[in-house]
């Protein structure tokens, strides 16, 4: 299976580093910003590494050609319905909530504001909404008392959507297809950026 990688920061790296253990080949990372530390790790990876002309959105001629599947991970970037449609099964992210809860940018710290006793974490169909399209995968985890978003971050969310993403692409490539479920809209809520 042929990924394009589009993302940011740690969990760019460590999806990268996650990948490249698998039967998959990455022929291209696509970030917004070339000193990133994705773009670091890929290029000394000897992977291809795409800048985006717009921070804000992938478009089709930064997806590499033949690719399956876009994965992206600490993207804040929309992926055009055209990037889409230049991937056999389109593209994949991960969101740290149980989608359709908490979309938005502050996932984690609306969770821990919310007092959630749970968290989760969702593989989702990118598409024209963020962090609106169907659930690919989804699993759960307890939230600690007096944890802080970082730390349920880093402990359990950030984990869990490496385990997903794999569990994901692994099914892709048994069933030539990706497991879809809608969203219930009854359950949505947002999590906008939280003012510091």
């Amino acid at each position: 299976m042929r990924i394009t990688l589009v993302g940011s920061r740690h969990f760019g790296v460590t999806t990268l580093d996650t990948l490249r253990q698998q039967d998959v080949d990455i022929v291209r990372v696509v970030v917004a910003d070339a000193e990133d530390r994705l773009a670091a790790a890929a290029r000394a990876a000897g992977i291809e590494v795409t800048v985006q002309a717009d921070p804000k959105l992938v478009v089709a001629s930064e997806i590499a050609p033949g690719t399956d599947l876009i994965v992206t991970a600490h993207s804040h970037a929309r992926v055009s319905k055209e990037a889409l449609a230049a991937a056999k099964f389109g593209g994949i992210g991960y969101h740290p909530s149980l989608l359709p809860r908490h979309r938005g940018i502050a996932a984690v710290e609306w969770t821990i504001k919310e007092g959630d006793p749970i968290a989760g974490g969702t593989v989702y169909h990118l598409a024209d909404r963020m962090d609106a399209g169907a659930i690919a995968a989804q699993d759960w985890v307890f939230v600690k008392k007096g944890e802080t978003a970082r730390q349920l971050w880093e402990r359990a969310l950030a984990p869990l959507g490496q385990r997903l993403l794999v569990e994901v692409i692994k099914y892709a490539q048994a069933h030539n297809s990706l497991p879809a479920k809608p969203q219930d809209e009854e359950f949505a809520t947002s999590a906008p950026k939280l003012a510091l």
